[in-house]
C-alpha cells in the first residue's frame, strides 16, 4: 500500500469516529466549555457508560482530551480546528443533503424566519447600545464563557424575567450554534410577549472561534473587584 493511501487511511478514521450523530451532538455540548462524563451524560440523555465509551473513542481520534479531577473525568475539546470541523459539517449538509434542509425548514425555521443577525453587525449596535443580548444557554455554559455583555436568561425562566428587558430595545438570542432550538424558541417567546427580536445567525463557539471577544464569571469577578 502506498502512503497516500495509508495517510487517506489515517483520515478515514476520523470520519468514522464522526459517523455516530450522539458523539457529534457531545462534541457540540464540549465547544461550549469543558465537561465531566456525568455532565455530559446528564445533558445529552445518555448513560454514563456510553457516554464514556463514546468520548474513549473520541480521544483516542485526537478530538478531545481529558484530565483527572478526583474521582472525575473532565472532558475538552482538543482544540479549535475541531470546533471548525463541525461547522463545515453541518454548513455542507445544508447545502447538499436536501433532508437536512427540510429538517431544518420544518423544525426551526417555522419558529423564525427572519435573517439573523450576522457578528459583524451584533458588534457595531452592542457599541451603539442599540440591543439587549440575551444568552439562552444553561448557566454552566454562560460561566465558562459568553460574550461580554450578554445576560444569561435560560429559555424555562425567560417568561418570569421579562420585566429585566428594556421594551424599547431589540433584543438579540444566542445559543450553542446556528441549529439550536433554544435561541428559535426564545425569539419565538418575546415576540409574543410584544418584543422585537432576532437570532445571533452564529453559537458562541462559531463567536469565539472567530475571535472576538469572550468573556466568563472569572474575569467579570475580577474586573468588579479591581
Amino acid at each position: 500500500m502506498g502512503f497516500k493511501q495509508q495517510l487517506n487511511d489515517q483520515f478515514a478514521r476520523l470520519g468514522k469516529v464522526l459517523a455516530n450523530g450522539r458523539r457529534l451532538e457531545l462534541l457540540e455540548y464540549l465547544a461550549q466549555g469543558e465537561r465531566s462524563v456525568e455532565g455530559l451524560a446528564r445533558v445529552s440523555g445518555l448513560s454514563v457508560a456510553n457516554t464514556s465509551q463514546h468520548l474513549q473513542r473520541m480521544q483516542q481520534a485526537g478530538l478531545v482530551t481529558a484530565r483527572r479531577e478526583g474521582n472525575r473525568v473532565i472532558y475538552r475539546i482538543a482544540d479549535d480546528d475541531v470546533v471548525e470541523l463541525l461547522d463545515v459539517f453541518r454548513r455542507v449538509g445544508e447545502r447538499h443533503l436536501a433532508e437536512v434542509r427540510r429538517m431544518v425548514d420544518d423544525h426551526l425555521h417555522r419558529k423564525d424566519d427572519l435573517e439573523p443577525v450576522s457578528p459583524e453587525e451584533l458588534v457595531e449596535r452592542c457599541r451603539q447600545g442599540l440591543v439587549t443580548l440575551i444568552d439562552v444557554r444553561p448557566e454552566e455554559e454562560y460561566a465558562a464563557g459568553h460574550i461580554p455583555g450578554a445576560l444569561n436568561l435560560d429559555v424555562d425562566e425567560l417568561e418570569r424575567r421579562l420585566a429585566e428587558l428594556d421594551p424599547e430595545r431589540e433584543v438579540i438570542a444566542y445559543c450553542r450554534g446556528p441549529y439550536c432550538a433554544l435561541s428559535f424558541d426564545a425569539v419565538e417567546r418575546l415576540r409574543k410577549a410584544g418584543f422585537r427580536s432576532r437570532r445571533l445567525e452564529a453559537g458562541f463557539p462559531e463567536w469565539r472561534l472567530a475571535g472576538l471577544p469572550v468573556s466568563d464569571r472569572d474575569e467579570e469577578a475580577a474586573e468588579r473587584d479591581s
